[in-house]
């Protein structure tokens, strides 16, 4: 019998490509995802998808009822601007939404492995030596990283007081195929729109605020060995975390060349002013993935680039991407 996995938000850009990955590897997969972002064409042949909230009663007696042997949480609000302006929406999907699956799956009694999406950037703020390791002090300077470091404290209390098995995996900025343009990493969906309508590249400051972009096949990955490594389990006051990145710094000013050259494109780069408050170096250390999870990246920036460029100059041409 196939191992059973659920994925929320897998009809969006990360989420379809942990579906499908899931699927290649023989898992029957569900999806949950309410398309506020997602898209049905996301959705992989052979994964069913149930059109719903995860803050929603249907969601949870989906997980109740699921006999899961894992959970991919990958349904969230996204953009910190937004999180910034309406906290309230933004604690509401990300925090009280993922306590309607905790208690569904600490309802279920079956030995669900939950995998959380959190944030390697925002977690740790400006203030700590990059690459950052995930035992450095946390200071989100945003609702949304307030929301992922609260749901990572709540992972801890579901393991210690009811036995879940959870797991956190903070990314640092994913780029690839199906991205769409929100936050920091849309970043590259954004420059790869603008090359193809020949529009220049816009950057802010002088462009070398830094970045770790990890590419998401690879962060499909390491979900993947997530759900199936035999992990240790996680310290009295702890939540088994997992960095996933790629330890590598990137600029905005080389992220652009590194497009430009893909592309074979020569569109200008202009300056713009500087953001207030805006993150200047975010960098994670991926070595306790790479020895508890067995993960490490294997896409290099310039060939993840050009495989990303190429999906958005298929759906410019209107080809079937």
């Amino acid at each position: 019998m196939s191992r059973r996995a659920l994925v929320t938000g897998g009809a969006g850009f990360i989420g379809s490509h942990v579906s499908d990955l899931l699927l290649s590897r023989g898992y029957h997969v569900d999806i949950v995802d309410n398309l506020s972002s997602g898209k049905r064409e996301n959705v992989p042949a052979g994964a069913t998808l149930h059109v719903a909230d995860i803050g929603s009663p249907e969601a949870a007696a989906l997980v109740r009822g699921g006999s899961y042997d894992v959970l991919c949480h990958l349904a969230a609000q996204i953009d910190v601007r937004k999180s910034v302006n309406d906290p309230m929406f933004d604690a509401t999907i990300n925090i009280v939404g993922t306590l309607n699956l905790l208690e569904a799956v600490r309802a279920s009694g079956h030995p669900t492995r939950v995998i959380f999406s959190s944030t390697g950037g925002a977690i740790y703020g400006d203030f700590v030596t990059v690459p950052t390791v995930e035992s450095m002090p946390k200071d989100p300077e945003s609702p949304y990283g307030i929301a992922k470091l609260s749901v990572e404290y709540y992972l801890g209390y579901y393991a210690r007081i009811h036995g879940l098995d959870t797991v956190a995996l903070r990314y640092s900025n994913v780029y690839g195929p199906r991205q769409d343009p929100h936050g920091e990493a849309g970043v590259v969906a954004i420059f790869c729109n603008r090359i193809l309508k020949g529009e220049a590249l816009t950057v802010f400051g002088a462009g070398l605020q830094t970045r770790d972009y990890v590419y998401a096949g690879d962060v499909a990955r390491a979900n993947l060995a997530a759900a199936e490594a035999q992990l240790p389990k996680p310290a009295q006051l702890d939540v088994r975390a997992y960095n996933v990145g790629t330890g590598v710094q990137t600029s905005v000013l080389e992220l652009a060349a590194a497009l430009q050259s893909g592309a074979g494109s020569t569109v200008a780069v202009h300056n713009a002013p500087a953001r207030p408050g805006e993150q200047q170096r975010s960098c994670v250390n991926i070595e306790k993935a790479q020895r508890e999870l067995g993960w490490r990246p294997e896409m290099s920036l310039a060939d993840g680039t050009l495989r990303t460029f190429e999906f958005f100059a298929r759906k410019h041409r209107g080809d079937s991407a």
